[in-house]
Parts: structure tokens; sequence; C-alpha cells
């Protein structure tokens, strides 16, 4: 008993709500990451294997980050506001039916928690007591999966988004940019093994996947991206040279 009240106690200040919400933002905030950083090394890589101007290479880079990030941002912010105008529909129609036929409404939420495996009786109590308290808010929970105080912003997705593709972009192209032309494709797949490294380490920790093959998937995009656009370069530059 003494165990139980102390496993209690020692949770009793643990952040309960919001945890997967934030842990979503975060995942898409290292994928993101991520994105850029193959994208952007396979263009820059890609155009190093074609040309040895370095002003040619930073301009495809810096191009590549600008496009790719509000590309991104904007394919965000597209879907999460489709996202977020269902779910305010999906809303209304709950908060319309509450209000015509709150009855059936009751019975409803009752069979959804006895579908979860509460008894008839505890579910119907369980169900009342939430219509008492509110009975919009413990709908749009149990029935649509929603907290209504909590939608996400779209606004706010493609921010994140814009910021966490950029960040991750800037590492191939500050390696290939800061290093003599005759290691700087070299230096730039350093740099990327590192990011993709680190980057596939916290998406297998947030999913709690084994690290390991995370990081070796990672990497070996990464590489086999950089290895066929470097060669594409390559052969485009030879051929047009």
């Amino acid at each position: 008993m003494t165990e139980t009240m102390d496993a209690a106690e020692a949770h009793a200040h643990e952040p309960h709500e919001g945890i997967g919400g934030k842990l979503n933002w975060l995942r898409a905030g290292v994928l993101g990451a991520n994105d850029g950083i193959v994208s952007v090394a396979g263009i820059v890589v890609g155009v190093a294997g074609a040309t040895a101007n370095s002003t040619a290479i930073l301009t495809a880079g810096i191009a590549g980050l600008v496009a790719g990030a509000f590309s991104m941002a904007g394919g965000e912010y597209v879907s999460v506001s489709t996202q977020r105008d269902t779910e305010q529909a999906l809303l209304q129609l709950e908060k319309q039916e509450l209000k015509t036929m709150p009855e059936a409404e009751e019975r409803e939420l009752a069979q959804i928690y006895e579908a979860k495996g509460l008894s008839p009786e505890l579910a119907e109590e369980v169900a009342r007591e939430l219509t008492k308290k509110d009975a919009f808010q413990a709908h749009a929970e149990a029935e649509l999966g929603i907290d209504p105080d909590n939608l996400t912003s779209p606004w706010q997705a493609a921010w994140a988004s814009l910021l966490a593709f950029s960040v991750g972009a800037l590492l191939p192209l500050l390696a290939i940019a800061w290093t003599s032309v005759s290691v700087r494709v070299w230096a730039c797949a350093a740099a990327v093994i590192v990011g993709l490294t680190l980057t596939g380490f916290v998406s297998a920790k947030l999913g709690d996947a084994k690290v390991g093959r995370a990081i070796l998937r990672n990497v070996g995009v990464g590489a086999l991206t950089m290895l066929v656009t470097y060669f594409v370069g390559v052969l485009f530059g030879t051929t047009v040279g």
C-alpha cells in the first residue's frame, strides 16, 4: 500500500495533458529538419558534381532552402487548415445534436464508455456526471477525439515546418560553403551524416523504436540521395561541358 502511495505521489506533478500533442510537434520538427538536411544536401552535392563554381553551388543551395521551407510551410498550413475546418464542422454538429436531442446524446456517451469496458450501470453514471459538468467537452473528447479548447493552429504548424526545414538545410549548405573545393563534398557528406544520426536518434527515442535501426535508415537514405545526385551532376556536367 505504501509503495502504491509513493508511486502516486511521484507521478502527481507530472504533466498529463497535452503530452501527445507536444510529442507530435517535436516529431514533426525533427522530420522537418531531416527533410531539410537531405533535400538541400542532394541539391548542393548534385550541383558540385556538375561544376566547381562556388557561386552556382551556393545559389542552388539557397534556392533549395527557400523553396523547400516555404513549400513545407504552405503544405502544412493547407493541411492543418483543412483538418481544423473539419474539426470545427464536427464540433458544430455535436453542439446542435446536444441542443436538439440531449437524452439520445447522453445514451450515446454511455454506450461509448460501455464499449471501452465499463459495466452498463457505471457507464450510465459516468455519462450522467460528465454531462452535468460539461456535455460538449465530454462528447468532443469521447466521441470525436477532439479537444475543443486546443485545436491545432495552421500558422503555428506552418512556422514550425518552415523553421525546422531551414535549420536542417543550413547544415549541408554551410558545410559545403565553408570548405575548400577539394574536400567540400566530403565535408558536406560528413556534416549530413552527423545531422541525420542526430535526427534518427531523436526520432527513435520519441517513437520508442530501436535507435540503431532508425539511425541506419536515416543515414542510408541521406547517403543514397547524395550519391545519386552527385553522379547525376557529374553526368550532366560532363554532357554539357
